[in-house]
């Protein structure tokens, strides 16, 4: 069963409070999204790491219920 955008902006919000979370639907089929994470939590990270940060908040989501994300993170300027 595919993710709706909601419930994966909801996730990311969960573990990481403070960040601003756009996610974009890009094959209208709910399960090909792209995600642009901001958040002070990220900052010290490496990409990798930041990125470890929003696959863990998917709660094992990645790779069944959402089968691609397009991850984009970075810190507030």
């Amino acid at each position: 069963m595919a993710m709706q955008a909601r419930e994966i902006q909801t996730l990311i919000k969960a573990a990481l409070p403070d960040a601003t979370v756009v996610i974009r639907d890009l094959a209208g089929d709910g399960d090909h999204y792209a995600a642009e994470v901001v958040s002070e939590s990220f900052r010290g990270k490496s990409r990798v790491q930041q990125h470890q940060m929003v696959y863990n908040a998917l709660k094992g989501n990645m790779g069944d219920a959402l089968h691609a994300l397009a991850l984009q993170t970075s810190i507030p300027e």
